[in-house]
């Protein structure tokens, strides 16, 4: 293993920071950046904490604990991590089942598996995950979000949120005529904002502007006697003095075993331990996946280039630590990254100086932050999960791609929207994977040799590589057209690949030819050939030879 590139902590921040001359000019960038991402980022933390269900206070200390570790320990120098929309399927189920301390060990143990990954440099992996199953569960995620916020953004009131995808919509509908006025034109005139503000041109994010116009309907609603849902009537918080406040306190993140919180019912032992893996699994896995083609992206954006395994080492950290502070499951945020690239960020300072402006927003507007509309939250969330969706991208391989894609696509979508998106993940790679190999054993044919032979040689040409999904049906179609030949030349000169299935049918086709009948193999590869050699084939006198070329072959 290379220590030096794969485990070493604080790499991205040593090559941006030390390595390279590090000026006033650069900080100057960086904190421009670092204020302008962390306006973006105070209002999602608290709205995906909320719809991960949990107070909204813990999805600040997510992005300002796991946002310094992962700054400093990562991999890419201009990723900012936090919470994020694609977590909030994985999350919410296990919040409601174990409570706020099982989701805390949840992540500490996806911030070990994590670890593990970065070790196993398991980094580059994410680069084998074909584009449909990204798409499909990404996109299923981004709808499964959405319908998650309906309930906040029209105000609705439910009794009973079920767990299974067709039963929320059923429930949704049912619920329907208590539609709250005032929430609805408060989430409205946020979505509107956040809709057209883009079209501005303005480099200033439009999600501040959003919530204030938000929290404008809001006042005008209540004004005219309306009411219109709060942080601050929806949660609740005690202090060590016993007094209690609404919606989230004015206190920095405090020292805490995950496992003991105050007046949670949740107990440590094997088998709550067994009952979080698959969610903590699938907590790491969407986390790999996610800071990864976050990276990805951020190179492209950069030109630079990250180190992918320490990337993963640098999540894992986060995700261990921010717990111990009542941090949630964090990763990179592709759009809170790709703002801060714009935002002129050079370093990792930037994303330091954003999870430094949660914590001073956390100490001085808590008062203020809790007044934000839950309908305006839901409203940013719903703009998430449509740029979260891709909808381009869907359309474009919708109209362009080839149906074996289509059909992996809509799979993982649907699998990820009713089930879970470790299944749609499972089962888009094992389809697409087979479908690949039905492709490329499509590709391996005969095609005859220009040459002149005699009538009792044939002779043709293999293209295409022979391993088990083409080798049987080539082989197949050898034995239908010998027709009494003496002689079968192969030319194997288009043939880079020959794997242990090949090398099996090679064996049975040449043990089963009739008596009199001799193979001559020309113009091997160099693979094949060394396939054949560690295989110990010998020439077989009558029945199995092989040359350097065509020429000698016919000879």
């Amino acid at each position: 293993m290379n220590f030096r590139n794969t485990v070493l902590p604080f790499r991205a921040l040593v090559d941006a920071c030390w390595r390279e001359p590090y000026s006033a000019a650069r900080f100057s960038r960086d904190l421009i950046a670092g204020l302008t991402v962390g306006i973006i980022a105070i209002p999602l933390a608290m709205a995906l904490a909320i719809a991960s269900g949990v107070p909204p206070q813990y999805g600040l200390y997510t992005s300002a604990v796991a946002g310094i570790i992962i700054a400093v320990t990562g991999g890419s120098r201009y990723s900012v991590s936090g919470p994020t929309a694609a977590f909030v399927v994985i999350l919410y189920p296990v919040s409601q089942q174990f409570g706020l301390s099982g989701l805390l060990v949840a992540t500490l143990l996806s911030g070990v598996f994590l670890i593990l990954f970065g070790l196993a440099r398991f980094g580059r992996l994410i680069e084998y995950i074909p584009l449909p199953v990204t798409l499909g569960f990404t996109s299923g995620i981004a709808i499964t979000i959405a319908t998650m916020q309906i309930k906040d953004f029209l105000g609705l009131t439910l009794n009973h949120t079920p767990e299974h995808y067709t039963d929320k919509v059923a429930a949704l509908t049912m619920a329907l005529p208590t539609l709250n006025l005032g929430d609805t034109v408060t989430g409205c005139v946020t979505l509107a904002v956040l809709v057209l503000w883009p079209r501005l041109g303005l480099r200033l994010p439009g999600h501040l502007p959003a919530l204030l116009a938000g929290c404008a309907v809001m006042g005008i609603v209540m004004l005219a006697g309306g009411e219109v849902a709060t942080i601050g009537t929806r949660f609740h918080y005690l202090l060590a003095d016993g007094s209690q406040g609404n919606g989230i306190p004015p206190l920095l993140p405090q020292l805490m075993l995950p496992w003991s919180l105050p007046g949670d019912t949740f107990t440590l032992n094997l088998d709550s331990l067994q009952a979080l893996l698959p969610a903590a699994f699938s907590m790491a896995l969407l986390g790999a996946i996610e800071s990864l083609l976050c990276a990805v992206v951020l190179d492209g954006m950069t030109g630079t280039r990250h180190n992918a395994n320490g990337e993963l080492l640098g999540q894992g950290l986060g995700n261990i630590v921010a717990p111990f502070f009542g941090g949630i499951t964090a990763t990179a945020a592709i759009a809170r990254s790709a703002a801060n690239v714009r935002a002129g960020a050079s370093s990792p300072v930037s994303a330091i100086i954003h999870a430094l402006l949660v914590l001073l927003a956390l100490l001085a507007l808590a008062p203020l932050l809790s007044w934000l509309p839950l309908s305006a939250m839901a409203a940013l969330l719903l703009m998430v999960a449509w740029n979260m969706s891709e909808a381009r991208k869907v359309v474009a391989l919708l109209r362009q791609a080839p149906k074996d894609d289509i059909i992996v696509m809509l799979i993982c979508m649907s699998l990820t929207v009713l089930f879970d998106m470790v299944i749609a993940i499972s089962v888009g790679i094992v389809m697409a994977s087979l479908l690949f190999m039905r492709r490329i054993a499509r590709m391996t044919r005969l095609a005859p040799l220009p040459v002149t032979t005699p009538d009792d040689v044939l002779a043709l040409r293999v293209t295409g590589p022979l391993f088990f999904a083409a080798a049987e049906g080539i082989f197949n179609d050898l034995s239908q057209r010998l027709n009494g030949h003496r002689i079968l030349i192969l030319q194997w000169d288009a043939v880079p690949l020959l794997d242990a299935g090949g090398l099996d049918t090679l064996r049975r086709f040449v043990a089963k030819l009739p008596e009199g009948c001799e193979l001559r193999i020309c113009n091997l590869e160099f693979q094949p050939l060394r396939t054949l050699a560690r295989a110990g084939i010998q020439p077989i006198p009558g029945r199995l030879a092989f040359f350097a070329d065509r020429d000698e072959a016919l000879a």
